[in-house]
């Protein structure tokens, strides 16, 4: 084997050394409050994989997260941070919720203007930082974190006409807008709130590999972010190419907020995400930026979110967020320190 294929085999394994990283912390905390690690473990993910009910809640959370992730992995292919996927999330919901609630269009449209209305509003949201970058050069990790809080805050705003009497929800939305269950197709997961927002982020994932990877917009995309001046002097458009990635983004993490307002609940409500925004950071920078990497980064994540309910009654509920934290803690040193092996092989 050579040097350079021995580095990339070791720099691939890296998401994975680091989840066991993680876990193996995990256990030590485990067992300094008494308990066995390989038992809460195995409890943590018999529940969340092995019942049809734990699969499906699994996927459900995991469902934002895989929205959530592939807006930071394209946007990050373009060499840019979105930090904003939160507030794109919770614009993208409040759109589809009004349209499915209020849009006076026959029951066949109804669903997909929802749907274009959640990427509408979350592409535009994204679009923001994305322009501003282009045209100022301003810093869009920045410029995102604050259109957050704004979009909250605007959120808010609308609510005092919007949410319905001394609630923080909208109306409910007609059932023509209505995400089926997956439970109607599959018997086993009948009693889970997975829905078919779960299948849309599966096709997203799936129409931006294609275009990453297959097409001349992907390439640019790519180009930028490995080296902006080189990509600018064969003739790539830096500029309208980092706001189109903003734009582009935005609207997959707008997307995100159908799961909860058109799948599960059927309207919108004040804290839905529950910071499937913020996590979608860490889905990507354990899922590499791929779409596959993020969808299996999200399904773990998604495990532990609902496994952790679970073995709640026996180790601290902090403990997940322990875990959390040490998985992206160990994902950020896990890369360099391989490549700094891998290069003493050499």
């Amino acid at each position: 084997m050579t040097a350079e294929r021995r580095t990339q085999l070791l720099v691939a394994s890296s998401p994975v050394l680091a989840v066991l990283a993680a876990l193996a912390a995990g256990a030590a905390v485990i067992a300094a409050i008494g308990e066995d690690p390989l038992a809460i473990y195995t409890l943590l993910f018999r529940q969340a994989f092995g019942t049809g009910y734990g699969l499906g809640q699994t996927l459900f959370r995991a469902t934002p997260l895989i929205f959530g992730g592939l807006s930071v992995a394209l946007a990050f292919r373009a060499g840019l941070f979105n930090i904003g996927g939160e507030g794109q999330m919770l614009l993208g919901g409040l759109a589809a919720a009004l349209v499915g609630a209020y849009a006076p269009l026959p029951a066949l449209a109804l669903l997909p203007a929802a749907l274009l209305a959640a990427a509408a509003a979350g592409g535009a949201w994204g679009a923001i930082p994305g322009m501003l970058k282009a045209r100022f050069g301003a810093h869009e990790v920045i410029n995102t974190i604050m259109l957050n809080f704004i979009a909250l805050s605007l959120v808010g705003w609308l609510g005092h006409r919007l949410f319905e009497t001394a609630t923080v929800r909208t109306r409910e939305i007609a059932a023509g807008a209505v995400l089926p269950r997956l439970g109607a197709w599959l018997p086993a997961l009948r009693s889970a709130p997975v829905n078919a927002s779960l299948l849309i982020a599966l096709l997203i994932a799936a129409a931006l590999a294609a275009l990453l990877f297959r097409t001349r917009l992907g390439y640019e995309l790519r180009a930028v972010g490995l080296n902006a001046p080189g990509a600018e002097y064969g003739g790539i458009s830096i500029g309208r190419t980092q706001a189109l990635a903003m734009t582009l983004a935005g609207a997959v993490a707008g997307l995100g907020g159908v799961n909860f307002v058109l799948g599960y609940k059927h309207y919108f409500e004040l804290g839905f995400t529950g910071g499937a925004g913020f996590m979608g950071i860490a889905v990507a920078l354990l899922g590499r930026n791929s779409p596959l990497g993020v969808i299996i980064a999200a399904l773990f994540f998604g495990a532990l979110a609902y496994g952790g309910l679970v073995v709640n009654q026996r180790v601290p509920r902090e403990l997940i967020e322990v875990l959390e934290a040490l998985v992206i803690l160990f994902a950020i040193s896990a890369r360099p320190l391989l490549e700094r092996v891998a290069r003493r092989w050499a």
